[in-house]
């Protein structure tokens, strides 16, 4: 820790959650490290919003830190990034439970209910000061924005009203999540979510089968319209979060004149025993000017922190380091020569080949035999990049004649083959929900 943050030694404290020792020296800490709350009770009101949660009775109910002027049951306020206005119907502190007081002074923390309807209202950073007394926001707001999106679809499309209904339950509690409609071809009504990361995605995605019993496809997480990848166009510049919308840059009709992606500059700290295996990570990622220092000698657990320039999205700490040039391209995969939406992704020209294989392999074992040959394609714009053939599921035709001419059977044989031709001509290969469910499962192999 003396390494790390550069914290003295003296200072740390030795306690011990699970046995409970010296956890007085934390509440003593407190009390003697953490300076008293400061603020003019006489001073204009500004509230700092931290925190909110739902009550279906009251609204959204809102967690504040008071740093100037007092707030009043009946007061009339105004939000700094909605401008929307409210009206205080409750005030109090957290004793440990919500106590009504009816006013909060400069320096204490507490709730307050003013009929706020939607959570989506509710800014953790914003601040909050009564109307007709306009203030400056307090610093430090920004907007949260989601940075994967995903279409979550039900396996069942008659169960998509209750997975509506789901959804909009849980992002009661959860603001960060931004939702839009849905359709898509292959797999039906659903909606597109966007997500913090994607271990929040997977985490949102367990909440809905264990708290809701709901059975979704969620498609391969993609970045968001202003996030990740920017197309920019000769005369207006597009933010693109759906592979579907993705335009095909060998058609000269878009006139693209290039592709965008945004990049890190991340910091990773490993043990040094996962050095080389952390390096190989990042260069997978398509990292560059990665170089690192140690952050303490000891031989027993030295500590390496990396830094590195990279795209693509990950949980580790990092800062915007605007967007670049990239070869990006849309890769579309084809049953039967037609193309299926849902499973449309956005690579890096360098994976084409070894996600366009995977992905073809693997839909190879799903998708169940027709009664005609059918082709598993890759491709990118007009090129095909790996294919899988299919076989047929070939029914005995002649299993029901006993004796006559072999040409009677060869009849019988050649009408089948002659039928198959003109299914898989006018055929429409269906790919249920169950392969869906399986190749667009967490492990994708991308």
């Amino acid at each position: 820790m003396e390494a790390t943050f550069g914290i003295d030694p003296s200072e740390i404290l030795h306690i011990s959650a699970k046995s409970g020792k010296g956890t007085n020296a934390v509440l003593e800490a407190i009390v003697n490290r953490v300076p008293p709350p400061e603020g003019d009770i006489r001073g204009a009101l500004t509230a700092f919003l931290f925190d909110s949660s739902y009550d279906r009775y009251r609204g959204v109910i809102s967690l504040v830190n008071i740093t100037s002027g007092q707030l009043c049951k009946g007061d009339k306020i105004v939000s700094c990034h909605t401008r929307k206005k409210y009206e205080v119907t409750e005030v109090g502190i957290m004793h440990p439970e919500q106590q009504p007081t009816g006013i909060l002074n400069a320096g204490q923390v507490g709730y307050i209910a003013c009929n706020m309807k939607d959570s989506s209202e509710a800014h953790v950073g914003d601040t909050l000061h009564k109307m007709g007394e306009p203030v400056k926001a307090l610093p430090g707001f920004t907007h949260s924005k989601a940075m994967v999106y995903a279409g979550v679809f039900p396996v069942e499309s008659s169960d998509f009203p209750k997975l509506k209904e789901s959804i909009k339950r849980l992002i009661l509690t959860d603001r960060s999540i931004t939702v839009q409609r849905e359709s898509s071809a292959a797999l039906g009504q659903g909606m597109r979510l966007g997500f913090l990361g994607t271990l929040h995605l997977d985490v949102f995605r367990q909440r809905l089968e264990d708290e809701y019993e709901a059975r979704v496809i969620i498609t391969a997480p993609t970045v968001p319209y202003k996030g990740k990848k920017t197309v920019i166009y000769r005369d207006r510049t597009e933010f693109i979060s759906n592979p579907t919308d993705f335009p095909d840059l060998a058609d000269a009709t878009f006139k693209v004149v290039e592709v965008q992606e945004p990049v890190v500059n991340a910091s990773i700290i490993v043990p040094e025993e996962y050095l080389g295996e952390m390096m190989t990570l990042c260069y997978s990622c398509r990292a560059t000017d990665l170089n690192h220092r140690y952050l303490d000698a000891s031989s027993s657990s030295s500590r390496i922190i990396l830094t590195c320039r990279s795209s693509g999205y990950a949980s580790f700490d990092y800062e915007d380091a605007g967007y670049q040039r990239s070869d990006l391209s849309k890769l579309v995969f084809l049953l039967n020569s037609k193309p299926v939406d849902a499973l449309a992704i956005i690579v890096h020209r360098s994976l084409e080949q070894t996600v366009g294989r995977a992905w073809v392999k693997k839909l190879h074992k799903v998708i169940p035999k027709q009664l005609f040959e059918v082709p598993i394609q890759a491709a990118v714009g007009k090129r095909i990049i790996a294919r899988e053939t299919l076989s047929a599921e070939r029914a005995d035709v002649t299993a029901g004649l006993y004796g006559g001419h072999y040409e009677r059977k060869m009849k019988h044989l050649e009408n089948q083959k002659e039928s198959k031709r003109h299914m898989k001509k006018l055929g429409k290969v269906e790919l249920p929900q169950e392969a869906f469910f399986d190749i667009l499962s967490t492990k994708q192999g991308r």
